[in-house]
């Protein structure tokens, strides 16, 4: 079975790219260099207010590969030292699916 894993959070849409460039070299390498990891992606929208969302979508070959990149808690989100400077609301914990064919 694998895992899907998300992540979701709110950054000012001026800050869009620039935070997304910044997932990329953090969370989406982070990923990628982890064994188990199955693939990973941005996506994103436009919401009210000059606000966008960002999710981050990963798939895994199990919760144990997952262990391997987010620690003992794999509920638990992982934010890095310049998310703070971009985030204005953001998930605290993630979201696993399992991914049925």
């Amino acid at each position: 079975m694998r895992i899907v894993r998300t992540w979701r959070g709110i950054v000012r849409s001026d800050d869009l790219e620039t935070y997304v460039a910044y997932v990329r070299e953090t969370g989406i390498n982070g990923y990628s260099a982890t064994a188990g990891n199955l693939g990973a992606w941005i996506i994103t929208r436009s919401l009210d207010e000059g606000r966008s969302e960002i999710v981050t979508v990963s798939l895994w070959v199990s919760l144990e590969a997952i262990r391997a990149f987010a620690g003992a808690d794999v509920g638990r989100a992982v934010f890095y030292p310049e998310d703070d400077r971009f985030l204005l609301e953001r998930d605290r914990t993630v979201s696993h699916y399992s991914l049925t064919d």
